[in-house]
Order: structure tokens, then C-alpha cells, then sequence
């Protein structure tokens, strides 16, 4: 199998967000040029506050900051290391002042207009903690601390980590498949260093079957997450290989005839349609690449 390199610029130039296309530039440059561009390009989701909206989550259009956008702002961060951010504290110190008093975020936060906006979003309780978004967050926020001091020794970053493992430590049945998906992420990228994380990657590998697929109950129809993991991550050596190469096999083969990558869940926006194409597109080409498939 391969894939077309030229059709996938092709699909980003027509069809993704410049911050996307610039994600996509950098994996194939891997210029410092390009990394510069990916933080640059964050500004635009930024509010006053320190924290992002605009749409960084593309089906949370609302302008308000959110955690999910932070999320994504961490992602992009991680991506462009070792450029780094100055607005990076100015996150922390947001995620600190909206963290419940567990140490735990909020699914979401209340929005003034919610249109185009996923109702799981703009329903959310503002006043519960969220397993699923904290150990998004935090996973997202780890993996950009590789390249900054600043994010790795700010005390939000440790409190939410905690109240992320205590919840996991917690868990004795199968968990929804996105909430064992991000608290997945968050131990595989913590566990090299912090031998609790080391025993609860293990502790959740009970709930990962052998093919890695999670099936999304309650989501569209056929929407699974795959549980993945980058080359040289403890995750990585506890999945089967078997399901490994499946599912490189399978992201390899996805690509359609427009150059882009398609997703499996529901978007509530044409714009979010794209946008999560263009999302998804840039990361199959940075996994594929990664794992030596390009």
C-alpha cells in the first residue's frame, strides 16, 4: 500500500484551516520555519483570558474559552516543538482559575451562543469533573512539556495529573470508549518517567481488547476508536503488534480519492466536516510517517 503525498497537500490547500495545513507542512519539512508558523498560527483562537475558543475544537464553535480547545492548543504546542510559546503560562493560569476543586475540569464551560455547537458541548455540567476532558487536556498538556520547562513545572499540570489518576485507579469496568482512550494518552505519555502511571497503563490494559478497537457507544453508527501509541512509549509495547500493523494497514488504506482522510463520528457544522478531515488528515500523515510507512 501507499499513499499520495500530493493528493493529501492537494485536499489541506482546498479544504483544511491554516493551522492544520501548516501541522501537515511541518511533518514533511520538519523546518524550523514550520514549527514557528504552527504556534503562530494558535493567536487567532486566543481570548484575553489566556485561554482558546473560536472553534480551535471544531464542533465548539463558540468564542468563549473551553477546555477542549485547550486541548488542541497543547496539540498544536506539542507539534511545534521546540519552538515553544509565551502564551503557554497564560493557558496554565486559565486551566487553574476554571479547574473544579478535585483538580478536575469541566466537560465543558457555559457559552452565550451555542449555535453550530455539539450539544454533548453546549449541555455539558459546568459544575462536575470530567475524567475525559481533564486526561485529554493533561495528555496533550505532557506531551507539549517535552519542549518547555514552563508548562512541565506549572502546578496545574501536576494537580490535574493527580486527580486523573485517582479517578483511573478507579475504574473497575469498561469505561466509555473516549474516556479510556485520553486517560490511555495520558499514562502512556507519563509512564516513562512516574512508575503509578506505569501501573495504571497496565490496570486499563484489561479493557483494551486485542485489535485495539473501542467501539463508541452512543455514537454514530461504525464510530471506534483505535487505541495507538508512538514507537518508544510504554503503550506502544504492551499492544499487539498484530493489531499495530492492522491498524497502520488500515489508516494507510483510508486515504479517498480527494486526497484526504474521512473520520467516523457525527459533525454538527459543514465547517466542522472539513475541519475535522483537515485535522484528521494532517495526523494520519504525521502517524504514518512516524511508524516508517512514508
Amino acid at each position: 500500500m501507499s499513499i499520495d503525498i500530493e493528493q493529501a497537500r492537494a485536499f489541506m490547500t482546498a479544504h483544511a484551516r491554516v493551522l492544520d495545513r501548516r501541522r501537515f507542512e511541518a511533518t514533511l519539512q520538519d523546518s524550523d520555519i514550520a514549527r514557528q508558523a504552527i504556534a503562530g498560527g494558535l493567536e487567532a483562537y486566543r481570548n484575553a483570558d489566556g485561554g482558546y475558543g473560536w472553534g480551535l475544537e471544531p464542533d465548539l464553535r463558540a468564542p468563549e474559552s473551553q477546555p477542549a480547545a485547550a486541548l488542541h492548543a497543547f496539540e498544536a504546542l506539542a507539534a511545534a516543538g521546540p519552538r515553544t510559546s509565551p502564551h503557554a503560562v497564560g493557558l496554565l493560569e486559565w486551566l487553574a482559575e476554571v479547574s473544579l476543586d478535585d483538580g478536575g475540569l469541566p466537560f465543558a464551560l457555559p457559552m452565550a451562543e451555542p449555535a453550530a455547537c455539539a450539544p454533548f458541548w453546549a449541555e455539558a455540567d459546568p459544575t462536575e469533573s470530567s475524567l475525559q476532558i481533564t486526561a485529554a487536556v493533561a495528555a496533550q498538556a505532557h506531551r507539549a512539556a517535552r519542549w518547555d520547562d514552563t508548562i512541565r513545572s506549572h502546578p496545574w499540570l501536576d494537580r490535574a495529573t493527580g486527580y486523573c489518576f485517582e479517578q483511573i485507579r478507579r475504574i473497575e469496568e469498561p469505561p466509555f470508549a473516549y474516556v479510556l482512550s485520553f486517560s490511555l494518552q495520558l499514562l502512556d505519555i507519563t509512564a516513562g518517567t512516574d512508575p503509578e502511571a506505569q501501573e495504571l497503563l497496565e490496570h486499563l490494559m484489561q479493557f483494551v481488547p486485542s485489535d485495539g478497537a473501542l467501539p463508541v457507544v452512543g455514537g454514530a453508527p461504525g464510530e471506534t476508536v483505535h487505541v495507538s501509541s508512538e514507537p518508544g512509549l510504554p503503550l506502544f509495547e504492551l499492544l499487539d503488534p498484530r493489531a499495530i500493523d492492522d491498524g497502520l494497514d488500515r489508516l494507510e488504506s483510508a486515504q479517498l480519492p480527494d486526497g484526504g482522510w474521512p473520520v467516523d463520528f457525527t459533525s454538527y457544522s459543514e465547517a466542522a466536516a472539513l475541519e475535522w478531515r483537515g485535522y484528521t488528515t494532517a495526523n494520519a500523515v504525521a502517524s504514518l510517517l512516524l511508524n516508517g510507512r512514508l
